[in-house]
């Protein structure tokens, strides 16, 4: 398997990560419910620095995430691909980029208005990024929750998408992304 991507299909590199991030993503909606049904208490900050402890990695992979795609060509669409098709599924990469980087940050300015500390699995503490504000807190704690509804919602949309490709469409798209699997697998 290729580390870069080729003309058919993701690399081993791109795959990686965006499957990474994937499962990350799904165990930070599964701590958020977590903590939201805990009482106030030391199991509830335990859970909740979790929660931020995988939101700063989400960052630091969705960061290198964009800077391989900008460095390395995607994949080609079919010609068969309608332009409406095309159009829709850059804008849902670019929004899931949005969402995936501004949604940490979200999370890390809500910690810093509380003055509530924000490290990275107990190894490093990262810096305030604003001085304590509750109505800041309380803004980018509805932005926080925003985001977090409309990525789940726009990362529903990517799945089915990929999922149409694959069983309607009978096409390469899903495979691309699956690691030993599809066109260009071997080459």
């Amino acid at each position: 398997m290729n580390l870069r991507n080729t003309e058919h299909r993701y690399g081993a590199l791109a795959q990686l990560l965006h499957w990474s991030i994937v499962a990350l993503v799904i165990v930070q909606f599964v701590l958020a419910e977590i903590a939201d049904d805990l009482p106030t208490g030391l199991e509830k900050l335990a859970t909740l620095a979790r929660h931020k402890s995988v939101g700063i990695t989400i960052l630091g992979l969705a960061a290198l995430r964009l800077l391989w795609r900008l460095t390395n060509p995607t994949p080609t669409l079919a010609p068969s691909t309608p332009a409406w098709q095309r159009v829709a599924a850059r804008a849902s990469h670019v929004g899931l980029y949005a969402l995936l980087l501004l949604q940490p940050l979200t999370g890390w300015l809500m910690s810093s208005a509380k003055n509530y500390p924000v490290s990275w699995f107990g190894i490093v503490t990262l810096p305030d990024l604003v001085a304590p504000s509750e109505s800041l807190f309380e803004t980018m704690e509805e932005v926080h929750e925003f985001g977090a509804t409309a990525l789940a919602a726009l990362a529903i949309v990517h799945a089915a998408a990929a999922l149409k490709h694959h069983f309607i469409d009978r096409d390469d798209v899903l495979r691309r992304m699956l690691p030993w699997s599809g066109p260009g697998a071997n080459r």
